[in-house]
């Protein structure tokens, strides 16, 4: 748990080091959406986009992981931190689309992952977690091949809807 807290420390302090330099605006999202970790997970949380050019896009997160893991209902936090890159200039349908880097951590395991996002609204990353230390969930490891698929939803399309 104390290296846990010392990596989010550190993916904080990187974050927020970028956007002291440039005038950032900041957009929220809900998101929903499927993890698979060794078992099937759906995802409900938030989202802060930081955007200061829409060549680079950072996002930070919070959500739930909600699923049965050796036939008992359970319940993860999980922390994101995403980087989305491209640098396609003049060109907009080939700025739909995002090279997508990020981490993610839970209270079991944490996992490094790449992908793809369209239009910064829909994800699909892959990566391989590792389990910290011998936590398990309801007996289950939770190490190995780390899949998502996510819908994030900006609240201003939300707001909008809703009027």
């Amino acid at each position: 748990m104390k290296n846990f807290r010392w990596a989010a420390a550190f993916l904080c302090v990187i974050f927020l080091s970028v956007f002291t330099q440039a005038q950032v605006t900041v957009h929220k999202m809900i998101n929903v959406g499927y993890v698979y970790q060794n078992q099937s997970f759906a995802e409900v949380g938030g989202k802060l986009l930081f955007l200061k050019s829409d060549d680079v896009i950072y996002r930070l997160g919070a959500s739930a992981l909600m699923g049965s893991a050796n036939s008992e209902f359970a319940i993860m936090p999980k922390v994101n931190a995403d980087i989305l890159l491209n640098f396609e200039k003049n060109v907009d349908f080939k700025h739909s689309y995002y090279f997508l880097a990020g981490f993610e951590a839970t209270n079991k395991y944490v996992a490094p992952k790449v992908g793809v996002s369209l239009f910064g609204i829909l994800d699909l990353t892959g990566g391989y977690a590792l389990q910290m230390g011998d936590a398990k969930l309801n007996g289950k490891e939770l190490k190995g091949l780390n899949i998502n698929f996510t819908l994030n939803i900006p609240t201003a399309f939300l707001h909008d809807m809703l009027k």
